[in-house]
């Protein structure tokens, strides 16, 4: 005769333990954290980098609206010295360099280009650029 607890038991399932089941999953919690981490560090680099070029440009543009007034004052007489050397100073008080210094064909008005280094991680993009003109006022008769 058959014991009547043994017939109990075969429909039971085995106990299994805790980690059977996770094995395949074991640091899978510190890789995620990882990979979180590296894109928040991506994500910052590439911020930050944004900004500086952003920087440089709004730098060049600044750089060359200034460079060109002290130009175009230079060349109207409102102030001493050479238009184009004037115009290097200022450029290069505002933290750029002095591409280019035209005089037009429009008279007392002064044509200067800037450029700015970038600098970061968009290096490579080259240098920001700025270009501005100043001079005296139109003769037009509107006041």
């Amino acid at each position: 005769m058959k014991n009547k607890h043994s017939v109990l038991r075969a429909n039971v399932p085995t106990p299994r333990t805790a980690s059977a089941g996770r094995a395949t999953e074991e640091g899978s919690g510190t890789v995620l954290a990882l990979t979180i981490i590296a894109g928040v560090l991506i994500l910052t680099v590439l911020t930050l980098g944004a900004a500086g070029a952003y920087t440089a440009h709004r730098r060049a543009a600044t750089a060359a609206d200034l460079s060109a007034l002290a130009a175009a004052d230079t060349l109207r007489g409102l102030s001493e010295g050479e238009p184009c050397a004037n115009a290097a100073r200022i450029a290069q008080e505002n933290g750029a360099n002095l591409a280019a210094c035209t005089e037009p064909s429009r008279p007392d008005t002064m044509d200067v280009r800037v450029s700015v280094p970038i600098t970061g991680p968009f290096a490579f993009l080259g240098d920001a650029k700025g270009q501005a003109r100043a001079g005296a006022p139109d003769d037009t008769g509107d006041e």
